[in-house]
């Protein structure tokens, strides 16, 4: 191992290796700690810690890091308290997440650092987003995000990867390949020779470094980062290294071959520094303890310390409430003007409003652009706010979903088009653990929309007619929305561009061209969480939303007669309990009616309230109308008698005689 010093001075070069040998002074006490049962887990980076630093140093300290759970050396690097970093080990109110998360779980804008999920792979798109967020700001900076050599095999690697590529993002890809994903050796994880030869795939550049040179490494990061700063691009660099200890130190090394430990055990990067510094006169031999001790004094403290903190007082209202982050619906003042427009163009016209009202806004999704989507909402959108802020995507729903929230990271706000709903699918890891769970982990909001063209009546078949809301209502931390008039399409879609928490807004493909309404021309923002009474009535109530508000209007109007109550949710999550509540207990019957299947849809929660709430009310068990448990098929007459429509007169007969 070569170490070239340059023109860094000893005070200088002594300053390096105290960054190295912190972290593992940390990470010493933590084995000791662990041995003693004073803490339960640990992960550790011994022998790592040279990427760590060195790739810390060299990145500005504004400059986003996204690292992994063996870079203690970053956060130590940037400055991140230790009391802080145990309370948060130990799930202490005084960590990061209030003890809702472990380890490096979390994010601190305050020293611009995204902590990973354990699904490893979704990070690297929000390194693409805030990136973009910088390169749209006018901001020459670069991002740094970690992974490992099993990552590689994610698809969200290659997904990331091909982003950055295409929109020139200047994305460090810091590969640190330490021989094993938990137990399993590269040769079992890929056939490359070298990890920075996928490169040459997206067009870009690669570096392989040796990563326990702490030297090599900041000079490479430094060079790169300072490069893509003012010529944006991503570079993939792989950093050779070795994991020591165990995946966690549960897992032990037994798998290991110790020959080949023993063989990396020489190439220790602090050992190996220490060797130079010496040798080069910067360090002398009886300084090592001296420093090991005086890192010991900071350490030991803090530990007594924040071992001893308080167990967090569990709250169910405080937990609840840090679900979502507050938020109030903007002030605005209607100026009486509306027009009759269709249901797509009430959503193209809030869409194109928040465009105006928000130039940190960016839209992205599949042939948005100059094409203007599939169902042409975002036609001429390009020629109206530019290719920058209308951006078409890869076919690639995990990386872009994990580069808006990247963007929402870095100060913007994002909304993402589902070329159809059902294609959300590929990217469900970045919405139900990424996205949904971020605000309540750290406290950091994710302006994000996912807009979602949903359901049957077009004979799409099994891929392209599903009702999916289910999939996202019972996740906390996504809201759910689901208008059925084009008044609600605006208001709810600016109201959830507004709303800093993320949303699911799903729009009904059959009402698009086939429904008008009159909708105010002024910005408009419907409350999420607040359901209408569409019609009033006395013998019983239909909640319903989406589509199947229309059914229910329609059997009304061949039913004169009867006095039937329509509830329209419009939000899922969180929906209007309590004017649901309120009807029931005034017609003392009810039925939830929706497009989903009947097991597992939304309904089912819906008539389990109602069960709880107004049972002494009832003079008829509540019932749910819903689409049959199969998938959608295309033929027009299967999917009509496959759809709740086909079973309203029967479940209203059924309701009313009971």
């Amino acid at each position: 191992m070569i170490f070239d010093r340059k023109n860094l001075d000893d005070n200088t070069l002594i300053a390096i290796y105290k960054k190295l040998l912190f972290p593992r002074v940390i990470e010493e006490k933590m084995l000791i700690l662990l041995r003693q049962g004073r803490i339960g887990k640990w992960f550790s980076g011994i022998g790592q810690e040279a990427i760590a630093v060195g790739a810390a140093m060299a990145m500005q300290p504004d400059e986003y890091i996204l690292p992994m759970h063996r870079n203690l050396g970053v956060f130590t690097t940037r400055g991140v308290p230790f009391s802080r970093l145990l309370g948060q080990w130990q799930g202490k109110a005084s960590g990061f997440t209030k003890g809702r998360d472990r380890s490096f779980h979390f994010g601190t804008q305050e020293h611009k650092i995204i902590g990973m999920i354990s699904h490893l792979g979704p990070q690297m798109a929000l390194a693409d987003g805030i990136a973009l967020a910088d390169v749209l700001a006018g901001n020459k900076k670069a991002t740094l995000v970690f992974t490992g050599e099993g990552g590689t095999s994610e698809g969200d690697f290659h997904e990331a990867l091909n982003i950055a590529a295409v929109w020139n993002l200047p994305v460090i890809f810091l590969v640190e390949n330490n021989g094993y994903a938990l137990s399993t050796p590269t040769n079992e994880q890929y056939r490359a020779k070298r990890l920075i030869d996928k490169a040459i795939g997206y067009g870009i550049e690669g570096r392989q470094l040796n990563g326990n040179n702490i030297l090599e490494v900041y000079y490479a990061i430094s060079d790169i980062a300072s490069n893509i700063r003012q010529r944006p691009r991503p570079v993939l660099v792989e950093c050779t290294t070795f994991r020591i200890r165990g995946h966690e130190e549960a897992s032990g090394t037994k798998y290991v071959p110790q020959d080949l430990i023993n063989e990396w055990q020489d190439q220790d990067p602090i050992a190996r520094f220490e060797n130079f510094l010496i040798a080069e006169g910067a360090l002398r031999p009886e300084w090592i303890p001296f420093l090991r001790n005086e890192f010991l004094k900071e350490i030991d403290p803090v530990v007594d310390s924040v071992l001893k903190e308080p167990a967090i007082h569990p709250n169910i209202f405080t937990e609840i409430g840090d679900v979502y982050q507050s938020s109030a619906r903007p002030a605005f003042k209607l100026s009486g003007k509306s027009s009759v427009i269709r249901y797509i163009d009430a959503i193209r016209d809030g869409l194109m409003q928040a465009m105006h009202k928000y130039d940190n806004l960016v839209i992205m999704g599949q042939d948005i652009a100059e094409y203007g989507g599939v169902f042409k909402v975002t036609k001429d959108f390009v020629g109206l706010f530019g290719k920058e802020r209308v951006r078409n995507t890869p076919l690639c729903e995990s990386g872009v979903i994990g580069t808006a929230m990247g963007l929402a990271l870095n100060g913007y706000k994002a909304v993402v088009e589902m070329q159809f709903a059902d294609f959300v699918s590929s990217g469900f890891t970045q919405i139900v653990n990424n996205l949904a769970k971020t605000h309540y982990r750290w406290g950091q909001n994710v302006d994000v929309v996912i807009r979602m063209p949903t359901g049957a009546g077009t004979a799409g078949g099994p891929f392209h007619s599903q009702s999916n809301e289910a999939w996202f209502t019972k996740t906390p931390g996504l809201k759910v929305v689901y208008p059925a008039f084009p008044a609600d399409a605006k208001g709810l879609l600016m109201a959830a561009i507004a709303d800093p928490n993320p949303v699911m807004y799903f729009e009904h493909k059959y009402l698009y061209r086939n429904l008008t309404g009159e909708v105010p021309g002024d910005d408009l923002f419907i409350e999420i969480g607040k359901a209408r009474v569409v019609k009033k009535g006395t013998m019983a109530t239909i909640v319903a939303y989406g589509y199947a508000v229309h059914w229910a209007l329609e059997y009304l109007s061949n039913h004169p007669e009867l006095s039937i109550e329509i509830i329209d949710l419009r939000s899922l999550q969180p929906w209007d309990s309590a004017t649901v509540i309120t009807s029931v207990k005034k017609t003392n019957r009810a039925m939830v009616l929706h497009e989903d299947t009947l097991t597992g849809g939304f309904g089912a929660d819906v008539a389990a309230v109602i069960t709880e709430q107004c049972f002494k009310d009832l003079a008829a068990p509540v019932l749910r109308c819903a689409s049959l448990d199969t998938p959608v098929p295309m033929d027009k007459g299967l999917e009509n008698q496959f759809l709740a429509k086909s079973r309203l007169e029967k479940a209203m007969q059924q309701l009313l005689n009971y």
